[in-house]
């Protein structure tokens, strides 16, 4: 039986500028950073909160040359106060797509962008 997802991955051009941005602009934690031969290297943050890890791939890693940053990858963050951390993170600079927004379902939420151009949706948190 599965019991949790464990890491998905997002597409960088620069590892280290990734985890500058993930680690002192997110306020998140680098997991994992292990060597994996020569000419690849697996890194992990996650928030704080715990949860799934998301994984800073450079496109030449383990992937190959297909897999490129800066699109939309269909990765959802949750927020306690969707309101409160736009305001927040645009103060240090993050990109967003729009300011945050009423959903059609209820929920408010906007996108956000990583320093790649990698898009992310957020919302905020709700109970079933």
């Amino acid at each position: 039986m599965i019991t949790r997802l464990h890491s998905t991955a997002v597409f960088v051009k620069d590892q280290e500028a990734a985890l500058d941005f993930y680690i002192n602009t997110l306020g998140w934690t680098k997991a994992i950073d292990q060597p994996m031969g020569p000419e690849y290297r697996y890194v992990t943050v996650v928030p704080p909160a715990g949860g799934a890890q998301l994984a800073l791939e450079v496109p030449a890693g383990f992937h190959g040359e297909g897999s490129v940053p800066g699109r939309f990858n269909g990765i959802s963050f949750v927020t306690e106060d969707v309101d409160a951390t736009y305001a927040e993170l645009s103060a240090k600079g993050v990109r967003f797509k729009s300011p945050v927004e009423d959903m059609p379902w209820g929920a408010r939420a906007t996108w956000f962008y990583d320093i790649d151009g990698n898009e992310f949706f957020l919302t905020a948190d709700q109970e079933p």
